[in-house]
């Protein structure tokens, strides 16, 4: 039997990416679509559509279509709550409209459960039935997978690790929670931090010259403040997981997203730190470990996720 299908959109604010997916390789991409050139969510569906059946005619086989979004989205109806950095976007049932307008199987999920997912069936986190994905870049996304199943939660929001708490006396986020490791590890923020250690050691550098890629530059350079910095985030990233294998006790840890790319200069420390604080149950078989997919992995997830979504409503008609 032919392996089935899928085109995965790996939906941001920025850019919009399809792929269509075979178990776990693109095979096939399409010109990116830029999402804020698009006045509202009408416009913007008519153009992914119009992208999704151009990739369908050279891929006839194609039995399904999924979504990572970047935002709060109810699962099982594949509804849009809310967008972010997308204006427009709130309570949009995208789910229903491709399926109508396709004919094909549709999921709609948060872009970093769809990032877990590709992990989790996979990549780094393949084989493991307890499982903790982070991805690490403009901001903090995390998904949970437990018993061998994706945990949602009530109202299909859970595992947003990087709104839990590191300082109860910290700085106020988006949404009124004080202290979120997202408003302290976020790239802007480690640029932001990386700046002022430079320039209190006496060494100014431009805003654009602290990124996070460039501070894994330096620290492969041999420069100590860049060491620190990056020590420092692990410290602070140490604090939301540790509490996060107190809570769930997982077997493995998967980090991806653009600040993974420091490397041991992150990893290091952060195990280290994890380590010192969590008692033997919870670290005697812990693995901490960067992930497998980079960019591709919305891509990836929300594809298998949209497969499965197939075979679900296959075997109930």
């Amino acid at each position: 039997m032919d392996t089935p299908l899928a085109i995965g959109i790996d939906f941001g604010g920025t850019s919009i990416k399809f792929g269509v997916v075979s178990e776990s390789t693109i095979i096939d991409e399409a010109p990116r679509l830029d999402t804020q050139k698009y006045a509202g969510p009408n416009v913007l569906i008519d153009a992914m559509i119009d992208t999704i059946e151009g990739l369908i005619k050279k891929h006839p086989g194609v039995r399904a279509v999924g979504f990572g979004i970047p935002g709060f989205v109810h699962f099982p109806s594949g509804t849009i709550f809310d967008l972010t950095n997308v204006r427009g976007w709130k309570n949009i049932g995208l789910k229903e409209i491709v399926s109508q307008r396709l004919g094909l199987a549709c999921a709609v999920e948060n872009d970093a459960n769809c990032m877990a997912t590709a992990e989790w069936k996979f990549g780094a986190g393949a084989g493991y039935k307890h499982l903790v994905c982070l991805t690490l870049g403009t901001g903090v996304g995390g998904g949970i997978v437990m018993n061998n199943q994706m945990v949602r939660g009530a109202n299909y929001s859970a595992g947003e690790l990087g709104q839990t708490s590191i300082d109860y006396q910290g700085r106020v986020g988006h949404w009124g929670n004080i202290g979120g490791v997202e408003s302290y590890i976020g790239n802007a923020h480690i640029t932001a931090a990386a700046h002022e250690a430079f320039a209190a050691a006496g060494q100014e550098k431009p805003l654009e010259e602290c990124t996070p890629v460039h501070l894994s530059q330096y620290a492969q350079e041999g420069s100590e403040i860049a060491i620190q910095c990056w020590d420092d985030v692990a410290r602070k990233l140490a604090t939301t997981l540790v509490n996060t294998c107190y809570l769930l006790n997982p077997e493995a840890i998967v980090i991806g997203g653009g600040v993974s790319y420091a490397g041991k200069f992150l990893f290091e420390p952060l195990e280290k730190y994890m380590r010192a604080q969590l008692s033997e149950p919870f670290k005697e078989s812990l693995v901490i470990k960067p992930a497998q997919f980079g960019n591709e992995a919305g891509i990836l997830g929300c594809a298998a996720l949209a497969i499965e979504e197939e075979r679900q409503v296959r075997m109930t008609s």
